[in-house]
């Protein structure tokens, strides 16, 4: 027996011996750079190692990982922003997520995780052949244009699959809520004093040239000639931080709803967290963040009260939640003109002057269908309309493809939606998203009528709800927002959890007592 262990000692000694060697190495070479002030160095090791814990993590347990990875896909931005923008900091997130790839199908074909086949895949893989065949557009300036593309369109589907996987239970679910609402929160105060104090808060002195504008927009109102600044938050942009409130208003008010329906703890958090989303709406200084929640509002209370659980009589649960939301969501707005009438001012005064019809001023009509319009119509001028120009061409991120060949970035990029699928992939395009989004949005509405007077029913009509948004009128504005990868990686994860809910709601079909309850908090924190 001592024989054997001798061995064993000897080896755990030489990997104490090195790891002790190695450990005094870094700690030189990290006093060298606090000695040089080398901030930069040092971020860059900090993140490095974060990176390598998270990679570790992921192996090893991908539901774990899994929310290292969305922790830091929701404030990579704001490492680019101080680290100069490199091209490492940008596919940080990619990297990430294809190792939550590997475990999570690792995982599948082990059995261990349940499989799941989307019944909207034929549509969305018809699509996906054209993207690919877009790819080799001999159009196409540069193949770098092709794969950067086909990464913004389809490398987040997968997530569909971890959002099917990872939600097993209401625990889960609640969990995931909860980390949401303190994360969306957070980036949502974040941005409010942004608004207050300027965008050199949040924002180095000086910002990469390609996020230079990005970071430092104002606006002035048209006939009051207010100036004000526009907040980007922890993103390296004005037009992300204002997409993701959107986002997260919906998100957050269906899970107030679900939270108060199954009588789960946590509801006063996300409540709470509605109201700080609804301030920042107002201080971002975007019609269309403030038009999109506003209108969310709306059609997410008409629809929570027409799928509310009648039967079991716990309507009042569901005007429970709307009526908090809207309390403190009214709440926060009149503090916020209590004590910051001036920021709060000369946004509201840009809304009136440019949204009201009577305004001379007003650019509703302009913005909401003549100017889309225009842009779609304009993408036939485009050279190459039938066949496309490849994908990619049109896509957010072109001027990291730009410079890594040393081109000029083409200039073919329109603001519509529907304009750039016929500038990039030609004039199927349109036709074939219209197709898969259209399967997607039935088979989701399916699920939704499924859970109908069910304690899921406000999260997973606030879900469709999103979707919807993004596909269709979001697209007809703009495709950045369906290629801006906030928005992408969220839909993806929550059609996964959308067409999980009706197991969960199988297994547990009423929703939870008192008693019951009480067990899965405390299973919940101790496993």
């Amino acid at each position: 027996m001592i024989d054997a262990r001798v061995p064993a000692v000897k080896s755990q000694t030489l990997i104490t011996l090195s790891v002790l060697v190695l450990g005094i190495f870094i700690a030189w070479q990290l006093a060298q750079e606090i000695t040089a002030n080398d901030t930069r160095t040092l971020t860059f090791a900090a993140a490095g190692f974060v990176g390598v814990v998270a990679a570790v993590t992921i192996l090893r347990n991908w539901r774990s990982g899994f929310y290292l990875f969305f922790v830091w896909m929701l404030f990579e931005d704001l490492f680019r922003k101080y680290m100069g923008n490199g091209i490492a900091l940008f596919f940080g997130k990619d990297i990430l997520v294809a190792l939550v790839y590997i475990s999570l199908f690792t995982a599948i074909r082990q059995g261990r995780e349940k499989r799941f086949q989307p019944p909207f895949l034929l549509f969305l893989g018809l699509f996906f052949l054209l993207g690919a065949v877009q790819v080799f557009n001999p159009n196409s300036p540069h193949i770098l244009y092709g794969l950067l593309g086909f990464k913004t369109y389809f490398y987040y589907i997968p997530l569909m699959y971890a959002g099917y996987c990872l939600f097993r239970s209401d625990q889960d679910l609640r969990r995931f809520l909860l980390v949401n609402a303190v994360l969306s929160g957070s980036i949502a105060a974040l941005g409010i004093a942004q608004a207050i104090l300027g965008n050199s808060f949040l924002n180095p002195t000086k910002l990469a040239p390609e996020l230079q504008d990005l970071g430092n927009l104002e606006k002035a109102t048209p006939i009051s000639n207010q100036l004000f600044s526009l907040p980007d938050s922890v993103f390296v942009s004005a037009g992300r931080f204002d997409l993701f409130l959107i986002l997260a208003f919906i998100l957050t008010l269906g899970a107030a709803g679900y939270l108060l329906v199954s009588g789960l703890s946590g509801r006063n958090t996300v409540i709470s967290t509605i109201g700080v989303i609804g301030v920042a709406t107002l201080l971002s200084g975007n019609r269309g963040a403030v038009m999109f929640v506003l209108i969310s509002l709306l059609v997410l209370v008409v629809g929570f009260l027409w799928g509310a659980p009648w039967r079991q009589r716990r309507v009042h649960r569901i005007m429970k939640a709307i009526r908090r939301s809207v309390i403190v969501g009214g709440m926060a707005i009149a503090l916020l003109l209590l004590l910051f009438p001036q920021e709060a001012g000369s946004r509201i005064a840009y809304y009136a002057e440019t949204l009201l019809p009577g305004s001379s001023a007003s650019q509703l009509e302009i913005r909401a269908w003549d100017y889309p319009l225009q842009n779609f119509l304009d993408s036939f001028s485009r050279p190459n309309w039938i066949l496309g120009n490849g994908i990619g061409t049109a896509s957010l991120g072109m001027q990291y493809v730009a410079k890594i060949t040393g081109q000029k970035v083409p200039e073919l990029w329109v603001e519509e939606g529907y304009g750039v699928l016929i500038v990039e992939m030609g004039i199927v395009a349109p036709i074939l998203w219209i197709l898969w989004t259209g399967a997607l949005l039935y088979s989701s509405w399916s699920i939704v009528r499924r859970l109908r007077q069910t304690r899921f029913f406000p999260f997973a009509f606030a879900i469709f709800w999103f979707a919807f948004l993004l596909l269709y009128p979001m697209t007809f504005g703009g495709l950045s927002a369906y290629q801006n990868y906030t928005n992408n990686i969220y839909l993806w994860l929550l059609l996964g959890i959308l067409f999980r809910l009706p197991e969960i709601h199988a297994s547990t079909p009423n929703a939870l007592q008192p008693s019951e309850r009480r067990k899965v908090l405390r299973s919940g924190t101790t496993r």
